[in-house]
């Protein structure tokens, strides 16, 4: 296991770490090494780096990862929210969601840049079908439409990602959060998690795909990350997620990536040819709340 792995394992386990122990895991740590080892100044780079350096712990620590957040919090981080170009009209729920979570789990939950994001979705986030947003700029009409009157499912379920992750790491002291992860969370159960309401075929692409880490499509790996932490394994409408990633394991408790995204700043933290521990950790981790 990769010592990168052995530090997430024990900081979601809430165990203390010896502060050498740490710096050394991250230095031996074969991920580490691959996701410092290069470097663009361009904002989808930084923007899927982050993503990448934040499933581990500590990371803010590197020189690496606290250069990639200056890029970001002086570039994308607008006084209204996270926009993926720096221009606020490129302020989407994607990726304002993407990059909440990221400096939540980076220890900047408490942020201005963190805090703008969190506020855009509590006054602009749509989690409902035929509700209209107050939000005036037009990046969200681009891309087949963000919020229409049937909301971009991607960012519905991004944005329920990422405030699940806030309310953990803030010890679920905002109860606006707890009101949209409900109403989130309902609204995708009522998809079964990835079902079209009219046809149940799979709502987007690549939903029904394994990868980590996350980048901006909805993943199979989401909605089991979701379903674990929002504790949504029990209600019945989980139960055709629940056949999908029994089916797509190699055998008990072991699963491979099978979409690896291809972008300037992204990197997978495992290949397609052998079992991914990072996965089986996560999918065990939300398995284990409905035993």
């Amino acid at each position: 296991m990769d010592s990168a792995l052995q530090l997430r394992v024990k900081f979601d386990a809430n165990k203390l770490v010896a502060e050498n122990e740490i710096e050394s895991s991250l230095e031996q740590s074969k991920i580490v090494q691959k996701l410092i080892s290069d470097y663009e100044e361009n904002a989808f780079f930084n923007l899927f780096r982050l993503m990448c350096l934040s499933e581990i712990p500590y990371a803010e620590r590197l020189p690496y990862t606290e250069n990639i957040i200056a890029f970001i919090s002086n570039r994308l981080a607008l006084p209204e929210g996270f926009s993926y170009t720096g221009n606020v009209n490129y302020i989407v729920p994607c990726y304002n969601a993407m990059l909440l979570e990221a400096y939540t789990r980076l220890g900047k939950a408490a942020s201005p840049e963190a805090q703008n994001a969190l506020n855009w979705i509590k006054q602009y986030q749509v989690l409902e079908r035929n509700q209209s947003t107050a939000w005036k700029y037009d990046g969200i009409c681009k891309h087949g439409g963000c919020m229409n009157a049937a909301p971009c499912y991607i960012g519905i379920g991004k944005t329920v990602r990422a405030l699940l992750t806030y309310a953990e790491f803030t010890s679920y002291s905002d109860k606006t959060v707890e009101g949209l992860i409900e109403k989130g969370t309902e609204y995708m159960l009522r998809h079964n998690l990835y079902q079209r309401l009219s046809n149940h075929a799979p709502i987007s692409a690549h939903i029904t795909d394994i990868m980590f880490p996350q980048a901006y499509m909805l993943s199979l790996t989401d909605l089991v990350y979701i379903a674990g932490k929002a504790n949504l394994w029990a209600d019945t409408r989980s139960n055709a997620l629940k056949k999908l990633v029994n089916h797509k394991a190699c055998d008990k408790g072991n699963w491979k990536i099978d979409y690896i995204y291809s972008h300037k700043g992204y990197k997978a933290f495992d290949t397609k040819r052998k079992v991914s521990e990072w996965v089986g950790y996560v999918f065990n981790s939300s398995l284990s709340v409905e035993r």
